[in-house]
């Protein structure tokens, strides 16, 4: 039965809380980074308190989605939200960066059923036609996470100390979990079926050994040759070792026949496109502002911002005409389009420009994402079964994830090396710094500004080409209208994805 008008009221804003404590909490942490690690004597292990709580909430993704169809998003989505706020308290409690890692570990499972069950819940009380609307409003708690978490991170921290950005989430998630009780109605699951537990095992390992043999590989750092190749072979006969236990087992963890559905197929390759093409070079931005412009940190995070707000604005706008009209397939086509335009302005602006302009292509590329983001997720639950909506979430939440993960690294470490290779000899890479630029000649900070020109060009043409493929796979998204009826229809082949799941 479909939910009443206050009760989809009550839970939106359930959802909406719930998305946002998840998504700021991340953004909260790295603003007090550096406090956290030098407080707890760890410094040189700072990438562990982001590492660990990043892979967790990644490989968690297909585990969770596939118990939300067999035991019920209720239950995950509940469980999710107190394994949160119990981790967040236990965060707050590290002694050093063991338990601090540790702890994050948990906070990532719990922050991955944050991020994935209010999308899952969405397609199972709502019909197709009301999904893109209802998940924009959710889905908005992302940027705005982005634009806020920053800001309260260092609040917090120097008002109260680090331990506070961790202890803040108990309050608010146990109000949230009061709210989620009442606001979240029982969704039934298919109990009684086997969990496919040995090929969330083989999963999980083949993504953690994807990650780390990336990361090694663009990183190009000196005694990491063994340990690449390793990862690289795990990787490798962990995904062939995947598919097989997928194919054979009833229940898979990542049902494989998601990819014979065209719908579904393209959906998860624009998931891919906006990892790889956004998420991965977002966070290497506002340093390329400050060497190549020559601006301060707190100017050049109006770029990023700029990027966001984009992507706010856009992702409401679109979320709305979709569920109006019904109609969703111009969306993706825009929308890679105009990221792919906006990142090939990046390539070719020259440094020096008036910030305005690089303002104004990322802020192209946010308003290109935020077009179909979150149209996809509710395009691709509706050529699902309804049976299937938790797995198919999670794997349109899990290839761009990936995406993002990999070619951050990838990004950070062609960078790293680029850099490192034209730098002027005044300047050493390993103390490079925006202030030590600062204080050189101006020739020197001339030639900065162009070596991180040169090194970003590429890069973003690289991106650019990745939103390229985005236009190609949302041209062959097939034709199709959104129902208005609560119950999607299995879909069966690809063939008849648009007029079965859409119908």
């Amino acid at each position: 039965m479909p939910l009443s008008a206050w009760r989809l009221r009550l839970l939106i804003v359930s959802l909406l809380t719930v998305s946002f404590l998840g998504a700021l909490d991340h953004t909260v942490v790295a603003t007090s980074l550096a406090t956290i690690t030098g407080e707890l004597g760890a410094v040189e292990q700072m990438s562990w308190v982001i590492v660990s709580y990043t892979l967790a909430s990644t490989v968690l993704l297909p585990v969770l989605g596939k118990l939300a169809d067999l035991v019920g998003a209720r239950l995950v989505f509940l469980s999710s939200l107190a394994l949160f706020v119990v981790a967040s308290l236990f965060c707050g409690l590290a002694q050093d960066i063991t338990q601090l890692a540790i702890a994050r570990v948990a906070q990532g499972v719990g922050s991955a059923g944050l991020h994935l069950m209010p999308q899952t819940i969405v397609g199972e009380v709502t019909s197709p036609r009301e999904r893109p609307k209802v998940m924009s409003w959710i889905g908005a708690a992302f940027p705005i996470a982005i634009l806020v978490g920053p800001i309260a991170g260092g609040l917090i921290t120097d008002a109260w100390g680090w331990r506070w950005i961790f202890w803040i989430n108990i309050p608010v998630g146990m109000i949230a979990l009061a709210l989620a009780v009442i606001a979240v109605p029982h969704i039934a699951g298919r109990s009684g079926r086997r969990f496919d537990i040995v090929g969330a095992l083989v999963l999980g390992v083949t993504v953690t050994a994807f990650v780390f043999a990336a990361s090694w590989a663009s990183a190009g750092t000196p005694g990491t040759g063994i340990p690449l190749l390793i990862a690289a072979v795990v990787a490798i006969v962990g995904l062939a070792a995947f598919i097989a236990i997928e194919l054979r087992v009833s229940e898979p963890v990542v049902p494989l026949r998601h990819f014979a559905n065209r719908t579904i197929l393209v959906c998860i390759v624009l998931s891919t496109v906006i990892g790889v093409g956004l998420f991965s070079v977002v966070s290497y931005v506002p340093t390329y502002i400050q060497m190549a412009y020559g601006v301060s940190a707190t100017v050049s995070g109006l770029v990023p911002i700029a990027t966001v707000f984009g992507m706010l604005v856009s992702t409401l706008v679109t979320g709305s005409l979709a569920s109006r009209s019904g109609h969703y397939r111009a969306f993706p086509i825009f929308g890679t389009a105009a990221a792919a335009i906006g990142l090939f302005l990046m390539a070719l602006l020259p440094p020096g420009m008036p910030l305005w302009v690089p303002m104004l292509a990322m802020g192209l590329v946010g308003i290109g994402t935020g077009a179909y983001m979150n149209i996809i997720v509710a395009v691709a639950q509706s050529a699902a079964p309804r049976t299937d909506t938790g797995s198919v979430t999670a794997t349109i939440s899990l290839v761009r994830q990936v995406g993002s993960t990999t070619a951050t690294a990838i990004v950070g470490g062609l960078i790293g090396v680029g850099v490192t290779a034209g730098l002027p000899a005044s300047l050493d890479a390993s103390t490079l710094t925006p202030q030590a630029v600062a204080a050189s000649s101006a020739a020197v900070q001339a030639q900065v500004a162009e070596l991180y020109s040169s090194v970003l060009a590429p890069i973003f043409i690289g991106l650019a080409l990745a939103y390229a493929v985005g236009i190609v796979a949302a041209l062959l998204l097939p034709h199709g209208r959104l129902s208005d009826e609560l119950e999607p229809q299995p879909v069966v082949g690809a063939e008849n994805a648009a007029e079965t799941a859409t119908a």
